[in-house]
């Protein structure tokens, strides 16, 4: 059984900042790519950005300069650090993990895996 749990979602002015996290869980073996997804209201669930495990980044051209992932390979865990925050990132934001599992000794994957999702709001 593998859980992703996010953490770091609230309430915050323009121009202010949050920080993410999302830690897995779990019969892990290994974790690939880790990543933030986030959905608006009324709209599609879209990449924010993703980060391997040779810690190679990717980002949406929306947030390059303003947010940050970053992953501590040793706790499974992923961050996203949101600076200069604006309305229109206003959104459920999601944690994804690509990874293979196990259970005794057979391994499944490799899987997406998605965490329950935080709400990130952005007003004054």
């Amino acid at each position: 059984q593998v859980q992703l749990v996010e953490s770091g979602g609230g309430l915050v002015q323009p121009g202010g900042s949050l920080r993410l996290s999302c830690a897995a869980s779990g019969s892990i073996f290994s974790i690939y790519a880790m990543g933030w997804y986030r959905q608006a209201p009324g709209k599609q669930r879209e990449l924010v950005a993703t980060i391997t495990s040779g810690d190679s980044t990717n980002y949406a051209d929306s947030v390059k300069g303003r947010f940050t992932i970053s992953r501590d390979n040793a706790e499974n865990t992923v961050y996203l650090q949101m600076n200069s925050l604006k309305p229109e990132d206003t959104a459920v934001y999601y944690c994804n993990a690509d990874l293979t599992s196990y259970t005794g000794s057979y391994y499944y994957g490799p899987h997406d895996y998605w965490g329950q999702g935080t709400q990130v709001t952005v007003s004054s």
